[in-house]
């Protein structure tokens, strides 16, 4: 029999995680009985009663896996170290807040079995917030134009992987891995099933705006160069407009000696204008650093405290 494994990052879902883990195991026992299963949990050190009923649904089921990181890696790491630790011939990514619905499993293992390696699940709409949705789709747009690597719109990792590609993957070695672009620098072919991604209907999600500005900055980091390419080119423009503003103004303060000001006006609003420019550009130069730093420093994804199961 053929092995699925479904993976669930998880940080303080204790509302979430009986219906979770019910929803998929009804999948393998209606749907999918021809094949085995495991569900692996990863617990980012939640504060909750995560820890508790992760032990409880691992005592009374072995094929719930759970693995504790000794402290909290944030959102992006956790998630991949569970991916590689899967034993599937194919492994799904399921969010734990339920918003990634758990009755798409016979369909992304249909998809897969018809010969497809990667099968990604894309939101056509959400019932969250209309101006959320509509500030991710326009981050989505951003991105594909600018991006080396052709990214999907409104995928946010949920899917099917085959064991293969994801073998392809751990090759990339990244100590802090942009998952949704790194599923497509494999190159392999995707297709793709389409969903309405439902409301949060327990508790609060643990993502702010920092943390989404995190994973935003670093997909623009890691799969493009023209935000610098964009500086540079400016540089080259704005240096020859000043250029060409000072030879008007030095041309009309010779021509009109006497009667001709510069006034404080222009330049207060230059020198505002090309002190703004300037620190947006060192801001993008310094994004670029960071995540430059935070590649070669060669960091493990995560630090385990405790595994059940395995």
């Amino acid at each position: 029999m053929k092995k699925i494994s479904i993976v669930s990052p998880c940080y303080n879902e204790e509302k979430n995680l009986h219906q979770l883990y019910k929803e998929v195991r009804a999948q393998f026992q209606e749907s999918l009985t021809n094949y085995e299963y495991e569900h692996i949990f990863i617990d980012n050190c939640s504060t909750d009663q995560t820890p508790e009923i992760l032990r409880e649904l691992a005592a009374q089921d072995q094929n719930v896996k759970v693995i504790f990181n000794s402290k909290n890696f944030g959102h992006i790491r956790s998630p991949v170290h569970a991916l590689f630790q899967a034993q599937g011939d194919a492994i799904i990514m399921l969010v734990s807040d339920l918003q990634d619905p758990p009755h798409l499993i016979p369909e992304f293992v249909k998809k897969w079995e018809e010969g497809n390696q990667i099968v990604v699940g894309v939101k056509k709409e959400s019932e969250e917030s209309a101006v959320m949705f509509a500030i991710r789709s326009m981050y989505y747009n951003l991105i594909n134009k600018i991006s080396e690597t052709k990214l999907i719109k409104n995928f946010t990792g949920f899917g099917l992987y085959d064991k293969k590609i994801v073998s392809y993957l751990k090759l990339f070695d990244d100590p802090y891995p942009y998952f949704r672009g790194l599923v497509f620098k494999v190159g392999f072919k995707v297709d793709q099933i389409f969903y309405v991604q439902p409301k949060r209907k327990r508790g609060v999600t643990s993502n702010n705006f920092y943390s989404l500005y995190d994973i935003a900055m670093l997909g623009i980091c890691t799969h493009s160069k023209v935000p610098l390419r964009i500086f540079t080119i400016s540089g080259f423009v704005l240096s020859g407009l000043s250029l060409v503003a000072s030879l008007i103004y030095l041309v009309l303060k010779l021509v009109f000696w006497n009667s001709f000001q510069l006034g404080l006006a222009p330049l207060i609003i230059g020198l505002f204008f090309f002190s703004a420019v300037q620190l947006f550009s060192i801001g993008i130069i310094g994004e670029y650093i960071g995540v430059i730093l935070t590649k070669i420093t060669k960091e493990p994804l995560v630090i385990e405290k405790e595994r059940l199961n395995f």
